[in-house]
């Protein structure tokens, strides 16, 4: 194909089936000058050897539509390039052992008819009629995609490639990336052992060996290899190639139909790590030995199911090292480290199911700038610091492997790796009860179990242990005061000469106004999207004080700066570890927070939306007037060498108002009865202000321009086809945990963004979208319909509710 290359617009390493969707897709939307870099062949990394099983259901509606996008694909490729992929829909099968397993198997039946995929809940009997090798003895259920199936993945990567080299992609194979250029922060190159190649987007498809390549740039990508073995039987009697792929979770295995035997494998809970020191640079096409020993044990669970197991002739055992990442989810998008660097990797033994898709979207993600949609599931900005040491990601990655098929718990927490980042009053609230959850490895209260009590989660698809104590909390909160320990908020300052005009770009909302200001706002993308939900406080003409949700630090840092207008003075700088938070909540805290200062806190002196340092305990105390339980309060950000000072004084002050400890969980039930949005769920890339009930927040009556402002304006004009509501259901037996199904008129029209209980209106709470097939969705049209929501395949009729539920300036309650 010539003479090798010394300039590329694009630049893919990595020769599997994600480097080969992305190159393809990036070719097929109009780049030209894609180069694809294998530093031996196509698929010789980990695709040459999976099971190549294609599901689609995912607790993300995100990630489900990626997913669905590998289907359709799939479903055209072969006929586009030619090239045989051995695609076949033959269905997907999942099986229920146990109450719970079929519990969680209904919600998930509801889930995928809330994201339009087609599932259904079968009998025992009805599985066994489309997969009849099978025993049902011990099956309380099942559930069928029609629309799942199996591929075989070299070949589906022969026609990405296939596809790529057709729209001029050069694929250049045997052909090791040695480095990369970096100027001024930004990619600008490769270094190969064939020459250089200077690049404005160079995209991380390496797989196994993305973490060792991204170290070349001081990239992080948190993956390791884990061992996963699979057995691949002769032909067997009674195996057609019509069955439908089948996944048996509580026995921890998967089977797929293979020319005319079966493959079987499965997730064991005590997985074996691989390539501690690092991949080998020539593992190619190659396996890892069989270990009968430790696949025996999935071997054990299976014969029950498929007795033809017993006396089947096994042809090969594969032991093929494959990539995860702590938390089970893959990883793509713009590294946080350099402009220019993408990743597409990590994808947990499911890559040939996603990366049709996922390739797609990070194509799409390149040249727009922007992920098409909201991927924050998958985004490569969920991870921080403490995934660089690749010793917590290994311990984490472990749990979640032997997790891949258990169930998945409302609430659950993971133990691994834990605790890490603790706040200075940890130790106290441990020793008063607290049960900690964790996000973004910091330690959180969650609940504080009374005496007697043991603060541990016991989780079940109900109303779990921690209810009745949560709902004390939250009665307390509402009625007396409460203390939350929040330091796990992650604080941005944003610094410079220009940081105002930086900031009223980036920003939604005005933040141009004086020192000791505080403003609640979005940062939107160009669709009008919500990409950040914060607070800014002004504290100098040119320092601004930014507050943020745990999960969200790296993602909003690398929003805020990469979103600076070229030219301006203004700098972001991460100083989350500087201070502690303590939020004292509830209408008694006006009256602890002024006995242990002499500063006015007065409503007069200190009113609403306004920031004061204040002095409690000897410690300068940076006071925030803001709530987000809908009650009086002040976050006060401490100095963590003063905040256990300043939480013993809260504490003895407050006694005598009857001061509690307070947990995350009781600050959900809270926010959901004032109307308070969560972004991630509620609120989300793929969601405007207008859409969310946001649109007061944003300067749209003034004529300064910011990003996205175009787009809302326009949205406002052609008018709306979605509007995000509040829903209730009175009926305390039912649990509504998100994404439950919406239902106006018996029309589908959305699903919960998210939902709980709320303590003091005494309902199940739930936010959500409802769609309109045409724009102008008013009031009094939402008003008008009659609402249900499915909740596990079961409709609850529901009420909608366009205002919060709770107001206590207006002493009202919508009970």
């Amino acid at each position: 194909m010539g003479s090798f290359p010394a300039h590329a617009r694009a630049v893919v390493v990595g020769g599997g089936i994600m480097g080969c969707a992305t190159a393809y897709h990036l070719a097929k939307l109009g780049w030209k000058e894609v180069v694809l870099l294998e530093r031996a062949s196509l698929t010789s990394g980990s695709t040459f050897h999976a099971a190549g099983l294609v599901g689609q259901l995912r607790s993300s509606a995100s990630i489900t539509r990626l997913l669905g996008h590998s289907v359709a694909l799939y479903d055209e490729i072969e006929k586009e390039t030619g090239q045989a992929t051995g695609w076949k829909m033959n269905g997907g099968l999942r099986l229920a052992c146990t109450k719970e397993r079929l519990t969680e198997l209904r919600r998930a039946a509801t889930t995928a008819r809330s994201f339009g995929l087609e599932m259904h809940i079968i009998s025992p009997t009805e599985a066994r009629d489309l997969w009849p090798l099978m025993e049902i003895d011990d099956l309380v259920g099942a559930a069928f995609i029609p629309t799942d199936g199996s591929v075989s993945p070299s070949d589906i990567t022969a026609a990405l490639a296939k596809g790529a080299r057709s729209r001029g992609v050069r694929i250049i194979e045997d052909c090791p990336v040695t480095g990369v250029v970096i100027e001024r922060g930004r990619v600008a190159g490769v270094q190969t052992a064939q020459g250089p190649i200077r690049c404005e987007v160079l995209v991380n498809c390496c797989g196994q060996w993305a973490r060792q390549f991204g170290a070349m740039a001081g990239v992080s990508v948190p993956l390791v290899s884990v061992q996963h073995q699979f057995m691949i039987t002769e032909p067997m009697e009674g195996v057609r190639g019509d069955l439908p792929t089948l996944r048996d979770p509580d026995r921890l295995t998967y089977y797929k139909e293979e020319v005319g035997g079966l493959i079987m494998g499965g997730y064991e809970q005590n997985p074996i790590p691989w390539a501690n020191r690092g991949v080998p640079e020539d593992f190619t096409f190659q396996l890892l030995d069989p270990d009968w020993d430790h696949f025996a044990q999935l071997v054990e669970l299976a014969t029950p199911r498929v007795p033809a197991l017993e006396s089947a002739r096994v042809r090969k055992l594969i032991n093929g090292p494959e990539s995860f990442t702590p938390d089970g989810n893959f990883i793509i998008g713009e590294a946080p480290e350099v402009a220019g660097y993408f990743v597409g990797a990590g994808f947990n033994a499911f890559g040939i199911a996603a990366c049709g898709g996922a390739g797609w979207a990070l194509a799409e993600w390149i040249i727009n700038g922007e992920p098409p949609y909201d991927l924050w599931p998958v985004d490569i900005r969920r991870f921080g610091g403490h995934h660089r040491d690749v010793r917590w990601v290994r311990e984490r990655t472990l749990e979640l492997y032997g997790k891949h098929y258990t169930i998945a718990w409302p609430h659950e927490q993971h133990e691994s790796g834990r605790p890490l980042r603790r706040s200075p009053i940890y130790q106290s609230l441990r020793s008063q009860g607290a049960c900690f959850g964790e996000k973004l490895g910091w330690e959180r209260p969650n609940w504080f179990a009374p005496r007697g009590v043991e603060a541990k989660d016991v989780y079940s698809f109900g109303r779990q242990n921690w209810f009745d104590a949560v709902g004390e909390e939250h009665r307390i909160t509402r009625e007396r005061v409460s203390l939350f320990d929040e330091s796990s908020f992650a604080k941005l300052e944003v610094v410079g000469k220009d940081a105002e005009e930086a900031l009223s770009w980036i920003c939604a909302a005005d933040v141009t106004k004086p020192p000791g200001a505080l403003t609640y706002t979005q940062m939107l993308n160009s669709r009008g999207g919500i990409e950040c939900d914060l607070t800014v406080t002004r504290l100098a003409d040119d320092r601004f004080y930014i507050i943020t949700g745990t999960g969200f630090a790296t993602h909003d840092h690398h929003w805020i700066r990469t979103n600076v207008p070229d030219g301006l003075d203004a700098h972001v700088v991460d100083v989350t570890s500087a201070n502690a938070v303590l939020a004292v909540m509830g209408p008694r805290a006006r009256d602890v927070v002024a006995a242990v200062t002499d500063d006015d806190v007065s409503n007069e002196g200190f009113p609403f939306a306004t920031v004061r340092e204040i002095r409690i305990a000897g410690a300068p105390v940076l006071a925030l007037r803001v709530t987000y339980v809908g009650e009086l309060g002040w976050e006060l950000h401490v100095p963590v060498e003063h905040a256990t000072g300043v939480y013993d004084a809260l504490m003895a002050a407050g006694s005598e108002h009857g001061i509690v400890n307070a947990g995350y969980r009781a600050i959900e039930s809270l926010r959901l009865e004032k109307g308070y949005r969560v972004w991630g769920s509620d609120i989300t890339p793929g969601h405007t202000p207008l859409e969310a009930g946001l649109g007061w927040a944003a300067k749209l009556k003034t004529d300064i321009d910011f990003l996205g402002r175009e787009a809302l304006v326009k949205q406002k004009a052609a008018g709306l086809r979605r509007r995000l509501a509040c829903f209730t259901v009175d009926d305390p037996e039912v649990t509504l945990l998100g994404r439950e199904t919406i239902f106006r008129d018996g029309e589908r029209v959305g699903w919960l963004t998210s939902a709980g209980w709320g303590y003091t209106v005494g309902k199940n709470i739930g936010f959500g979208y409802v769609d309109r097939d045409e724009p102008g969705i008013k009031a009094d049209w939402l008003r008008a319909g009659r609402y249900e929501l499915e909740v596990a395949t079961r409709r609850f009729p529901a009420g909608l509710h366009l205002g919060p539920l709770y107001d206590p300036k207006m002493e009202k309650v919508k009970a």
